[in-house]
């Protein structure tokens, strides 16, 4: 199991916490999404890795459905790039009230749509500091209570060119 965190000093609890490893967010190509443009352009360049937090900087959501930063289109491209959509379980930590419930509404539906382009998904704590840290199992067992099917974070050979392919940043 691996996470990902913000903060390059955080890299020395892996094992505390129950990871073969924890990365910086800087080890590899990864893109916070911002706003459509950043988000189609994240998607449409083959070099990038993981995109996270799609749903964090959307305003409001629209009368019949909600706005939570992927479509289908971006899901196409980012099953035909081999993109990972990244969930940051530190937004959810940091969020109180009614915007966790909102957050976590765009997350499932952005799992729904992964989950139905067969798009890969990770979830890291994304933490700041240590206190932002979690235990590899509780960040899977999120992650499959949201409705994803397949966790990344359980397979060791992340970083593996087998189709999965991550162009780790040397």
């Amino acid at each position: 199991m691996f996470d990902v965190v913000l903060n390059k000093n955080l890299v020395k609890y892996s094992k505390d916490f129950g990871f073969s490893k924890i990365y910086y967010v800087k080890d590899f190509k990864v893109i916070e999404g911002k706003n459509d443009r950043i988000n189609r352009g994240a998607f449409e360049n083959r070099n990038t890795d993981v995109v996270y937090s799609l749903e964090k900087f959307r305003i409001k959501d629209k009368l019949h459905y909600r706005d939570s930063g992927l479509n289908q289109v971006l899901a196409k491209l980012a099953k035909k790039n081999r993109i990972k959509v990244g969930i940051n379980f530190n937004d959810i930590l940091n969020i109180e009230g009614e915007k966790r419930a909102i957050i976590l509404g765009r997350i499932m539906q952005n799992i729904r749509i992964c989950n139905k382009y067969k798009v890969d998904m990770i979830i890291g704590s994304f933490a700041k500091d240590k206190y932002g840290l979690r235990n590899g199992k509780d960040l899977v067992a999120f992650g499959k209570l949201l409705g994803m099917k397949k966790v990344w974070n359980e397979i060791d050979n992340f970083f593996k060119d087998e189709g999965i392919g991550i162009k780790r940043i040397k």
